[in-house]
């Protein structure tokens, strides 16, 4: 084989690679373009669930560009339009479809905010990539927050006319998933690879994974719960941490027998 033929066959597999990647966003597109023909169709069990298939979609797509190395500007970019549509348009029009309608102006400017706040949150992340070591997220990424919607929906439908969720509480999620977005708390990345991984880790996937399939209303509400309040709790704990710090720092060091000068003379 020449070094020319060499050389458009590497070519021809390296565009392959890159197709993969971009097939999974156009997957996840495809869900929220789904979800939100299904909320205006009045399906909004369906949407939710394309919803959740979206976000695996979008945890696909990067994984299979860093594990193939084809990673991309076009495919950064292209991953932030479909998650606008998927985790930004597609949960603000269910929210609304589903409870808020009857809150007029306020209910359709919740949805907006959420929108909005969900495109403040990808400009933001496509300008600070390659600054952090990713570890971490600056604010709620907004596949979770589009997950605790849909789940929340998913969570209700499984209580049934025991105890729906009140509206006013969906009114009140959706503006601070929207503020949680947009703010500077810290929230975990499970994007670092890791070689290594504990037995006790391994056994906890495991346990979540049967909860998911056993209940995945409730399992899948409870986790996005979880990640959603683990920013708070996290930002509240480094707070206490740094004042505890501090005050250990100025306190003055105790008086101990030896500092105390000679004793006096014996009685």
């Amino acid at each position: 084989m020449t070094r020319k033929k060499k050389r458009l066959k590497k070519r021809d597999f390296s565009k392959g690679v890159y197709l993969l990647p971009n097939l999974a966003t156009s997957l996840n597109l495809f869900c929220g373009f789904f979800s939100v023909v299904s909320s205006l169709e009045g399906h909004f069990l369906r949407a939710a669930g394309a919803i959740v298939v979206a976000g695996v979609f979008d945890n696909l797509d990067g994984r299979i560009a860093r594990a193939t190395r084809s990673t991309s500007r076009f495919g950064v970019e292209y991953d932030s339009l479909a998650d606008l549509v998927s985790f930004g348009m597609a949960p603000a029009l269910l929210a609304y479809l589903w409870v808020l309608r009857p809150f007029g102006r306020l209910g359709w400017l919740a949805a907006f905010l959420f929108v909005a706040c969900g495109a403040l949150r990808l400009a933001r992340f496509n300008t600070q990539a390659g600054e952090s070591d990713g570890s971490s997220f600056t604010g709620l990424p907004i596949p979770a927050a589009a997950g605790t919607v849909a789940s929340l929906i998913l969570f209700n439908d499984r209580l049934g006319s025991v105890s729906p969720v009140h509206p006013l509480a969906v009114l009140v999620l959706l503006y601070a998933l929207s503020y949680l977005m947009v703010s500077s708390l810290p929230y975990p990345s499970f994007k670092k690879k890791v070689e290594h991984r504990s037995f006790n880790s391994l056994v906890l996937t495991l346990l979540v994974l049967i909860c998911i399939a056993a209940e995945p209303g409730i399992a899948l509400f409870m986790v996005a719960v979880t990640y959603m309040s683990s920013g708070p709790v996290r930002f509240a704990y480094g707070r206490l941490k740094h004042s505890q710090n501090v005050e250990s720092e100025v306190a003055p060091p105790t008086k101990t027998e030896e500092d105390s000068g000679p004793a006096g003379p014996a009685a």
